[in-house]
């Protein structure tokens, strides 16, 4: 049997967003052998909002006596987090399914079980239907999964899809289990009140609600103590962060969290992904300049550089907006903030005319990178039920790679700038072509490559950059 590959975290790349999933990705959590008699054997597919999930599940089916393997022989239980934002990432899961229920059918003990976003999306079609598993988790229910497993240790199938207004897992201590010891993900936010029209996440993670900031900072510092030195702090639309105590006497948004978790330690880096055009401020760019180690790297999803195909997008800004905060970010942040975006090729109606407009619009910018798609149509969307998916695919897949192309320049471009200059790396983790060097990332999320020497996971090098490629930095220590 083949194993996935693993997500491109911690190689020599960066990582995908959650409003970016790339669907071809999958990650197999490591084990944790602690002694416990069940054994939990758990894949991730798509956003960073879903591995950072699949830390939740396995901390809550820790304590109900499961440790984590990371193959599937041997499992009693394996789960599979899944993503619905493209159709891919839909196939991708169901193939895995059947190679799964092939392995099943040969130890039949095993549970088989759907969590995430593709849960909620069909709910109990996986039971009734397409029976390819014993229960279907989604994001909103993962404390209910040790009564579901009883349930179906009972002989029963299980589901719980119920949304939640209120959930945000703030009490649950993550088990890092993809994490290089270095960096770690903090969920600060949960859902989606942003109804693009494109977009499966709403129906399938439901309602924007904060998590408190108190439980938020309390995690930041435990990760420092445990040696951790940076936090990506994780929402579908983290601009949008807003938490009041109970008894109304404190208000914190975005900027002032961001803020407070770069006040836990100097040493602690700090990143954050998704921004949405439509909400990241002044007052966010400013924070991000005042403080050292809050990285200079914005992911700004544009998804179209034409205003009528963003109205149709229903991203409630137009062309010039975008292009207005872009202008905010060069002038609060300077040119060598790093800027990367999201776009979709061939979307609804879109015309020649348009599809050269998100050519300029990138021409204008000049991203550091971007995660490229054709348009999916996506069941249940606004875009499914009112608006024509009438863009050949062979145009699409032409369009999409007009776009790759023109990225890859502008990636090359932007990577030859830092060429001759001095950058604070990271070091996460060895480079993935030779234990001879070590790979790690500056503020602006670029990969530097450089050779060991004594340097290890966890330190802060200064590294001067000689030579680039579209994706790597390489460099020397100084």
């Amino acid at each position: 049997m083949s194993q996935p590959i693993l997500t491109l975290d911690f190689l020599d790349i960066p990582a995908p967003t959650p409003e970016a999933a790339l669907s071809a990705e999958v990650r197999v959590s490591p084990a944790t052998r602690t002694g416990r008699q069940r054994k939990l054997y758990i894949e991730s597919y798509g956003c960073q909002m879903n591995f950072s999930d699949s830390e939740i599940v396995s901390s809550i089916l820790f304590d109900e006596g499961f440790d984590t393997i990371d193959t599937l022989e041997g499992a009693d239980l394996v789960l599979l987090n899944t993503c619905s934002i493209r159709e891919k990432a839909e196939q991708t899961v169901r193939m895995r399914l059947s190679q799964i229920n092939g392995h099943k059918k040969r130890n039949p003990g095993l549970l088989v079980g759907v969590l995430g976003c593709m849960a909620e999306r069909l709910k109990a079609k996986f039971l009734e239907e397409e029976k390819l598993v014993d229960l279907v988790v989604g994001p909103d229910a993962y404390r209910d999964l040790p009564n579901l497993i009883r349930e179906v240790d009972g002989g029963q199938k299980a589901v719980n899809v119920l949304l939640s207004r209120e959930e945000t897992y703030a009490d649950i201590t993550p088990v890092r289990l993809n994490s290089n010891g270095v960096s770690a993900f903090i969920s600060i936010m949960r859902g989606c009140d942003n109804m693009c029209s494109f977009c499966v996440v709403p129906f399938t993670r439901g309602r924007e609600r904060s998590r408190d900031a108190h439980s938020i900072l309390q995690e930041a510092s435990d990760l420092v103590a445990a040696g951790y030195r940076e936090v990506t702090l994780l929402g579908q639309n983290v601009d949008s962060y807003k938490w009041a105590s109970a008894d109304g006497a404190e208000h914190v948004n975005f900027a002032q969290l961001l803020e407070r978790v770069a006040l836990v330690s100097p040493q602690l880096r700090v990143r954050f992904a998704t921004s949405h055009p439509k909400d990241i401020t002044d007052e966010v760019l400013y924070t991000m300049a005042r403080h050292r180690n809050i990285c200079k790297f914005i992911h700004l999803p544009a998804q179209s550089g034409n205003s009528r195909i963003l109205s149709l997008m229903n991203r409630t800004y137009d062309r010039p907006w975008y292009e207005a905060r872009v202008v905010a970010i060069r002038r609060i942040l300077g040119d060598d903030c790093a800027i990367s975006t999201d776009m979709i090729a061939g979307f609804c109606s879109e015309t020649e005319a348009e599809h050269q407009d998100t050519k300029s619009l990138m021409e204008h910018v000049r991203y550091d990178m971007a995660y490229m798609f054709f348009y999916s149509e996506r069941p249940g969307t606004l875009a499914a039920r009112k608006l024509a998916d009438d863009v050949p695919l062979e145009t699409k897949k032409r369009r999409l790679q007009e776009i790759i192309d023109l990225q890859q320049q502008h990636s090359a471009e932007r990577n030859a700038r830092a060429v001759g200059r001095v950058h604070e790396v990271l070091v996460e983790n060895f480079s993935k072509r030779s234990q001879e060097h070590l790979s790690g990332r500056n503020s602006q999320n670029q990969v530097v490559v450089f050779p060991k020497l004594n340097f290890r996971k966890g330190d802060y090098v200064q590294v001067f950059v000689h030579s680039s490629t579209a994706s790597t930095l390489l460099g020397e220590a100084v």
